[in-house]
C-alpha cells in the first residue's frame, strides 16, 4: 500500500496505528477496518521498520504479528516497554495459541487478537486502545473522581504504582489479599484508572451465587430455556460489555462453570443457557480470592488452565499488620465517614488508643478495624476515644488490656463457626433492638430517660437506634 506524504501526515489529527505484519492481505484488510473507524495507519513488514518508524513519529496503539521475517513480535513488546512505555501495544496471534498471548500480556502488552481476525474484536481492541490515550490532566481528574486507597507506607506506594501500571493494559488482573485488605477497592481503582471507566464495573461475589443458577446468573439465558424462564435475560457478563467484571471469591467457581469461564478469557465470547450461538464479548476480567489458588490447583480444586490465564498479572494487596503506620490515618478517615452517617461531630483518638489499635494484629484487617471503631464510636461520650474504648479479640489485646469483644463478620473467634456467628450476632441486634425500645416505651419515649435507664450515654443511644432503625 502506498504510505500518505509527510505533509499530509502532519496535517492528519487522527489518531494514528503502527501495524506491523509481513502479510499484504492482513495490512489491507486491518487498514481497511481502522480507515473506517477514522484512524489513520502506518504500516511496517518487519522489526527493523517498525522501529525506526517508532523512534521518529508518534503513534497512538501498535499492532503487531508475533511471526515476523526479522524476529519475534514478543521483541517488540519488549522494546515498545522499554523505550515507549506510554504506547498501547496489541498482539496478533495464532488461533489457539494461549502461551503466546499470555506471554505478550506479561511482557506489557495492552491486549491480543487472534487469527483469523474477528473485525467486531479487532474494533473493540482498537477503540478501547485509543482511548488511552488521553492528557495527563484528564487520567488526574479520572482518577480523583475514582476510589482511593489511603497509606503512605512503602507497600501501598508500591501497590498505587502497579495499579497505574496495569489500568493501562487489558491483561486479566488477579489480586490476592487476605479478607478485608481491600481487594474490591483495588479493582475499581484499576477500572476507574483505565480507558473502560466511562463503562459499567460489575462486581460478582462467586461465593454467594447458588451453584443451579451460577451458569444463567453470568451468562444469561433464552427464553423457554428451562422451567421458569419466562423472557430472555442478559448475564452479568454482557452487563458488563466494554467495561470490567470482578470475580470476587474466584476460587468458590465449581468446576464445570471454570471451564465456560476460561472460554470467556480465551475466546471474548459467551453462550447463554439455551442460546445456540456465542456471542462476543468485550470486558476485561479481574478477579480476587483470599484463598491460596496454587494450592487449589496442586489438589485439584482449581483448573490449572484458567489460573494460567486469569493470573497474568498478580497483585497482592498487603494486611494491615504489614502496614501499622498506615493505622493513624485509615482510623481518621473511618471516623470522620463513620461519624458523619451518624450525624455526630468527628471524634478524636487519644494516643493511648492509637497505640492499643497499632498493638492488636487485626486478623479481619481493615474492615475488622472499622468494626473496632464503629463500637469505640458508642462508648465515647466526651469526642475522645480513650484506649478503654478500643475493644479487641482474645489473644490480640491492645495496650488497654479492655475485655475483648467479638467482631461482627470475621472468622476464628472462639470456636463460633461463621454462620453460627452471623446467627449469634443477628441474635444479639435483636435483643438489643428489643431492650431500647422497651426502655424508650417505659420513659415516654424520652431518650435522655432511656439512656439513663439503660446504662449508657445519650450519644450511644441516639447512635444505636441510628444503627439499628429504630423509628
Amino acid at each position: 500500500m502506498s504510505e500518505p506524504s509527510v505533509s499530509a501526515r502532519s496535517r492528519d489529527t487522527r489518531p494514528v496505528v503502527l501495524v506491523v505484519d509481513d502479510e499484504p492481505d492482513l495490512l489491507e484488510l486491518v487498514s481497511l477496518t481502522l480507515e473506517r473507524m477514522d484512524l489513520a495507519t502506518r504500516t511496517a513488514p518487519d522489526l527493523a521498520t517498525a522501529r525506526k518508524l517508532l523512534r521518529t513519529e508518534r503513534f497512538d496503539l501498535c499492532l503487531t504479528d508475533m511471526r515476523l521475517p526479522d524476529g519475534d513480535g514478543l521483541d517488540l513488546v519488549g522494546w515498545i516497554q522499554e523505550n515507549r512505555a506510554s504506547l498501547p501495544v496489541a498482539v496478533i496471534t495464532a488461533h489457539g495459541n494461549v502461551e503466546s498471548a499470555v506471554r505478550a500480556l506479561k511482557l506489557g502488552a495492552f491486549d491480543f487478537v487472534s487469527k483469523p481476525l474477528d473485525l467486531t474484536v479487532l474494533r473493540k481492541l482498537v477503540g478501547s486502545a485509543v482511548k488511552l490515550r488521553v492528557s495527563t490532566a484528564e487520567e488526574t481528574a479520572a482518577t480523583l473522581r475514582g476510589p482511593r486507597l489511603l497509606g503512605g507506607s512503602a507497600v501501598m506506594e508500591q501497590l498505587r504504582e502497579m495499579i497505574a501500571r496495569v489500568a493501562r493494559s487489558q491483561a486479566p488482573v488477579h489480586i490476592s489479599g487476605e479478607s478485608g485488605t481491600g481487594k474490591e477497592l483495588v479493582a475499581r481503582m484499576i477500572h476507574e484508572s483505565g480507558a473502560r471507566r466511562e463503562a459499567p464495573f460489575v462486581a460478582v461475589n462467586c461465593g454467594a451465587i447458588p451453584t443451579e443458577l451460577m451458569e444463567s446468573e453470568l451468562f444469561g439465558h433464552k427464553r423457554g430455556s428451562f422451567t421458569g424462564a419466562i423472557a430472555d435475560k442478559k448475564g452479568l457478563i454482557q452487563s458488563a460489555e466494554g467495561g470490567t467484571l470482578f470475580l470476587d471469591e474466584v476460587a468458590d467457581l465449581p468446576l464445570h462453570m471454570q471451564v465456560k469461564l476460561l472460554r470467556v478469557v480465551q475466546e471474548k465470547t459467551v453462550r447463554p443457557v439455551g442460546e445456540a450461538r456465542e456471542e462476543v464479548v468485550d470486558v476485561r476480567i479481574l478477579s480476587a480470592t483470599h484463598k491460596d489458588l496454587g494450592e487449589l490447583v496442586a489438589k485439584g480444586q482449581f483448573r490449572e488452565d484458567l489460573f494460567y490465564r486469569i493470573n497474568v498479572i498478580e497483585l497482592h494487596v498487603p494486611a494491615l499488620r504489614e502496614r501499622v503506620g498506615d493505622i493513624g490515618e485509615l482510623a481518621e478517615a473511618i471516623l470522620g465517614r463513620l461519624a458523619r452517617r451518624a450525624g455526630f461531630d468527628t471524634p478524636e483518638l487519644s494516643e493511648q488508643a492509637l497505640s492499643a489499635l497499632k498493638e492488636y494484629p487485626f486478623p479481619g484487617n481493615v474492615r475488622e478495624l472499622e468494626n473496632v471503631l464503629e463500637r469505640a464510636l458508642t462508648l465515647t461520650s466526651t469526642g475522645v476515644i480513650e484506649a478503654e474504648h478500643i475493644r479487641v479479640r482474645a489473644g490480640g489485646r491492645g495496650e488497654s488490656g479492655s475485655a475483648p469483644i467479638p467482631q461482627q463478620g470475621h472468622p476464628g473467634i472462639g470456636s463460633t463457626a461463621p454462620d453460627e456467628k452471623k446467627g449469634l450476632e443477628n441474635q444479639l441486634e435483636s435483643i438489643e433492638r428489643d431492650a431500647i425500645i422497651k426502655a424508650l416505651e417505659k420513659t415516654r419515649y424520652n431518650k435522655t430517660a432511656a439512656a439513663k435507664l439503660l446504662g449508657m450515654t445519650f450519644r450511644a443511644l441516639r447512635y444505636r437506634i441510628k444503627k439499628l432503625g429504630i423509628e
